[in-house]
Order: C-alpha cells, then sequence, then structure tokens
C-alpha cells in the first residue's frame, strides 16, 4: 500500500514514490533509469526541501545548481522530469502553486563536438580488412551497420526471419538490451520501426551464413552479456590497422549517412533509413555535411548562371 503523502513531508520522498507509482512499468528501464538518476541528483542538491516550502525560487535554484555542472539540454532533461512530479503534487493541494512557471533553464556551454566518421576510401580500406570467412563473429555486425546505419542495438536484434533475401531487405523492429539482462525491447521510436534496402552482395553472404540458424534467434547475441566496448575495441583495433581514423559502431552510422548525402541521397530518404522520428534529426545531425553540400550548389549555380550569358 501506497503511504499518502503529507506537505510536510520531503519532496525528494515525494519524486521517489511518485516514479515508483507512475513510472515504473510504463516506460523503458533506461528511460525509468534516468529517472532515478535525477531522484538522486534531487537528494543531493535538495535533501530538507519540503513539499510545503517548494517556491519558484528554491525550484529555480535546484535548476541552477544542476546547470552548473550541466550542459542546457541536460538541464532541461532533469526540469521535464521534475516538473513531472511537480505538476501532480499542484494538483494534489501537496504545493500551493507552480514553482515551474517561468523557470529559466540554464548549462555548461557544450565543449564542441566533432562527429567522427569515414569517407568512401577509408571505409572500403576497413572493411577490406574484415575477418570474413568464418562463421558468425563481430566483423559480420561491423559490416552490416556499415551497410544498412542500423543502431547498436538494432543490429543486436537481428534474426534471419528479418532478412527478405527475395526483396533485398532487412526489417528493423525490435532492438536488443545490452545494458542490462539481455532480451528484445521495441525500437527507440515509431519510426525505427523500418524496413532497410540492401545490397546484392550482402544478401548473397547473410543468406549463406544465417541459412542453418534458428529463424527467430539474434544472430550475433551468443553469451548472455553483450557489451559495447568489446565491439567498438575490435573496431579500433581493425582501423588501426588499416590506417584509418578509429571510429565507433555509432561512428559506422554516421558514416553510412554521410556517404550517403554525399552521394546525393535526400535528406529524407537518409531520416527514414536511419529511422530519425524527423527529418529536422537529421539535418541538426549532420548540418555540417548538408552546409559542405550547399557550398557546393552554389559553384554549380554560379556556373550555371555564368553560362547564360
Amino acid at each position: 500500500m501506497v503511504r499518502k503523502i503529507q506537505d510536510t513531508d520531503l519532496f525528494c520522498d515525494y519524486y521517489d514514490q511518485w516514479t515508483q507509482v507512475y513510472k515504473d512499468g510504463a516506460v523503458r528501464k533506461v528511460t525509468l533509469n534516468k529517472y532515478k538518476m535525477t531522484l538522486s541528483w534531487l537528494r543531493k542538491l535538495a535533501p530538507d526541501l519540503r513539499l510545503c516550502d517548494m517556491s519558484r525560487v528554491t525550484y529555480q535554484q535546484i535548476l541552477n545548481e544542476y546547470a552548473a555542472t550541466h550542459e542546457k539540454q541536460t538541464t532541461m532533461d532533469f526540469h521535464h522530469q521534475l516538473k513531472g512530479a511537480i505538476i501532480d503534487a499542484v494538483d494534489e493541494g501537496l504545493i500551493p502553486r507552480d514553482p515551474t512557471r517561468k523557470a529559466i533553464i540554464k548549462g555548461k556551454t557544450p565543449a564542441p563536438k566533432k562527429m567522427k566518421y569515414l569517407n568512401q576510401y577509408e571505409l572500403h580500406t576497413l572493411l577490406s580488412s574484415l575477418n570474413l570467412q568464418s562463421g558468425i563473429n563481430w566483423d559480420w555486425l561491423i559490416l552490416l551497420v556499415a551497410k544498412t546505419g542500423m543502431r547498436f542495438s538494432e543490429a543486436l536484434a537481428i534474426t534471419p526471419s528479418d532478412f527478405d533475401f527475395a526483396h533485398q531487405m532487412l526489417s528493423i523492429s525490435k532492438t536488443w538490451d545490452y545494458k542490462d539482462d539481455g532480451g528484445f525491447l521495441p525500437t527507440k521510436n515509431k519510426s525505427s520501426v523500418r524496413k532497410i534496402q540492401i545490397d546484392w552482395q550482402t544478401v548473397i553472404q547473410f543468406s549463406e551464413l544465417v541459412k542453418n540458424l534458428p529463424p527467430d534467434m539474434p544472430i550475433f547475441v551468443t553469451k548472455e552479456r553483450v557489451y559495447n566496448s568489446t565491439v567498438n575495441n575490435i573496431l579500433a583495433r581493425y582501423c588501426r590497422r588499416a590506417n584509418v581514423p578509429v571510429i565507433s559502431i555509432h561512428g559506422l552510422r554516421h558514416t553510412h549517412a554521410s556517404l550517403l548525402l554525399f552521394a546525393g541521397v535526400s535528406i529524407a530518404s537518409v531520416a527514414r533509413r536511419l529511422g530519425h522520428s524527423s527529418m529536422t534529426t537529421t539535418q541538426k545531425t549532420y548540418l555540417h555535411i548538408i552546409q559542405e553540400l550547399e557550398n557546393q550548389d552554389i559553384d554549380l549555380i554560379m556556373r550555371a548562371l555564368s553560362g547564360l550569358s
């Protein structure tokens, strides 16, 4: 039985109970862990704050202290997770007025992030060095991610039945819970459920590779626990051996998208292939490439116009 909260109770205790009642079992485990992380920060920043003492000033102070060590977007996420509980507490009469109204979101200036990806020659050099002679190994996963742009968790969840070799299609409909106890999970969002066209070489390779495997079992998961670092270390080793920049498995996803954009594939098509929820995500992620392509377009436009005189 859930204990009835009083307005004199601590806000962090209310938030703890609120998370258990409304979020546990309703959100993915990775999301629930974020709520738990918010709770741990709340216990550090406002361990003695009572519900009845929550005001706009005290709430803003909590946000400011959190923002001192976090980037603005992370502070925004922290704010949204707290706000859900606070609005419910206001509705229940435990907090007199909404203290989150007109909250100012601050944060550290984000460090410049340079997206790591390979050019076409570097990717070809890397893939040529993979050991694809033997049966299932991590080299095959590296190849598949490079050819499809899948997320690591999506690639781990691939089963033989996800391949439609006759139509050169690969279905993405689930992920693998490699961060916790294993097992299939839903995709990141609805847009992540998609079919990806694959080339004939990949069709031939994987049709032979999976023909004797259980149709509904993940191809690459052969142990209870799978670690992202294991595959990243193998990939890094191949990168050094091939004398190309060291990238991660997620960097292969970026490489796939970058090569498509430079080849002239539309942003809409790249967004669908990557499983982005909107083209805005694709545009933000690959802004530098889009700007580079726009500069090339300007040169083409100028050349076309100069030929009219």
